[in-house]
This record gives C-alpha cells, sequence and structure tokens, in this order.
C-alpha cells in the first residue's frame, strides 16, 4: 500500500522565522505534536513537542525570542508518497522518528505520516482478520 493512502493531506506548517511559542499555540490549536518547517513548499526541518521541552523549556531558552529554525531538527527523514507503507516503518525504526513527512516528485510537502496512523492500520487489519476467523468458525449446539 503506497503511502499517500495512509498519510494525512493535512500538515501543519511554519515558516523557520516562527516563533516556538506560536509553534506551540499551533500544536495545541491543531491538537498534534509536530509542526513542519517549510521553505515554500519544501519542507526543510521539522519541530516536535518534545523538541520544545528540550531544546526550548530544558535550556532555559525564552520562547518569544526563540525560532523555528534554532529548535527545528534539520536532518529532516522524508519519505515519498510512492513509497509503501513497509518504507517508511523501517525508515522511522532505522531513523527512530515518529513522524515522516511526506514528499511528492518534486520534493514538495504533500501530508505527513506518524506512528499512530501505523498503529490504527494495525487495529483495523487485526479487526477484519477477526472478523474472518469468527464468520469461519463452526456453529455449535
Amino acid at each position: 500500500m503506497p503511502v499517500e493512502n495512509l498519510a494525512r493531506s493535512r500538515v501543519v506548517t511554519a515558516d523557520t522565522d516562527e516563533s516556538v511559542a506560536e509553534l506551540a499555540s499551533m500544536m495545541d490549536d491543531e491538537h498534534v505534536g509536530s509542526v513542519v518547517i517549510t521553505d515554500g513548499d519544501e519542507p526543510v526541518g521539522i519541530v516536535t513537542d518534545r523538541d520544545l521541552a528540550t531544546r526550548v523549556l530544558g535550556n532555559g531558552s525564552n520562547p518569544d525570542e526563540t525560532t523555528a529554525e534554532d529548535v527545528m531538527s534539520e536532518e529532516l527523514t522524508t519519505v515519498s508518497e510512492s513509497d509503501g507503507f513497509y518504507t517508511a516503518a523501517e525508515r522511522m525504526a532505522e531513523e527512530g522518528v515518529r513522524r515522516l513527512p511526506v514528499t511528492d516528485g518534486d520534493g514538495q510537502l504533500s501530508g505527513i505520516i506518524t506512528a499512530d496512523d501505523f498503529t490504527e492500520l494495525l487495529a483495523d487489519e487485526q479487526a477484519q482478520l477477526s472478523s474472518i476467523i469468527q464468520a469461519q468458525r463452526p456453529a455449535y449446539d
């Protein structure tokens, strides 16, 4: 199954000069744990809720004066929308990340896939398998 079938197309994004206070507010408003930092439509970094805790609060930085560029993970791991979900899962495991921005053939941001998306997919697959097993059980009197 291609990643584009699993990925969320609605991604919370911000520019590199956005304050981390605003990023935290965006995460809260949108109920997400990360903001993809973009240059135009190209993903260049990501800021997670953990980044805010460790790189801002943990360092005693001022959230109003610290920008996304100051705390974002720049070694951004992405996945192509045409890649399979096994490729995405392997990339997450290899890189130790829980979120992957999804890019189109031109490297433009087209979505995001998270570890939670995989958990939901596996739960749905388990439910379908259970239904098949239940339907094939012989009835006993």
